[in-house]
């Protein structure tokens, strides 16, 4: 079997508002300014306590806590309110189809999220059962670090040649370098090409269409020429 993990945010939706709202609002929770669009955008990806102190100078960091809080309840209200729903990106929905049309592919998702989130996400698009292995913030180390490709791995059971992480930052494509697995990036996301490709990055996709082809590619599928003609 195959396992193709996607990062979440930047990768499947553009939750970029709403990660840069929850941002300010955590900021102004502790009477600091927010960071700059450019700098919100960089640490998309880490787990939320580790993006916040990324953001500020080290003698603010034991506000971190509060930081992250705020950033939280904030999404709560958001979603209460009806505010919280990321689209997803254009050819997301149509390259999870054909992937789960395979019989020897499994779907996984890495992610910066919280499993909240990641639910919430799952139940606005309808993508319920789509995924085997979900790793998130709450369950394993921030990226880079490896833990949540590896867990991905230990639970379906993949080996690390038929593994491939696809993401939009340089935090996943170490990640995956980490794990020992192939990463795939993604130009629409948060990260510049050169960031990714400084990272490891086996190839930058540019379109959705672009995905089955390139791990066809990668993975050595011979039958891709004859899913792609039926």
């Amino acid at each position: 079997m195959y396992l193709v993990i996607f990062d979440c945010d930047g990768t499947l939706v553009d939750s970029q508002e709403t990660i840069l709202h929850g941002l300010a609002v955590g900021f102004e929770a502790v009477g600091l300014a927010p960071p700059s669009r450019e700098a919100g955008l960089s640490i998309v990806g880490l787990s939320l306590d580790v993006a916040f102190a990324r953001l500020i100078a080290p003698e603010h960091h034991h506000l971190v806590p509060a930081m992250a809080e705020a950033y939280r309840q904030s999404k709560v209200a958001r979603r209460l309110a009806g505010l919280d729903h990321d689209p997803l990106y254009p050819g997301a929905r149509e390259a999870l189809d054909a992937l789960s049309a395979r019989d020897d592919v499994l779907l996984g998702i890495a992610t910066g999220k919280a499993m909240r989130g990641v639910r919430h996400m799952q139940e606005s698009h309808g993508l319920e059962g789509r995924f085997v292995t979900i790793q998130t913030a709450d369950k394993a180390p921030s990226k880079p670090h490896p833990g949540m490709i590896l867990q991905a791995m230990a639970e379906t059971g993949a080996e690390p040649a038929r593994t491939v992480m696809i993401g939009d930052t340089g935090f996943d494509m170490e990640m995956a370098r980490a794990a020992g697995v192939a990463g795939l990036g993604v130009s629409w996301g948060y990260h510049p090409r050169a960031r990714m490709e400084a990272a490891g990055a086996a190839r930058i996709l540019d379109r959705f269409d672009e995905l089955l082809p390139a791990l066809g590619t990668l993975l050595g599928w011979s039958d891709m020429e004859e899913r792609e003609l039926a």
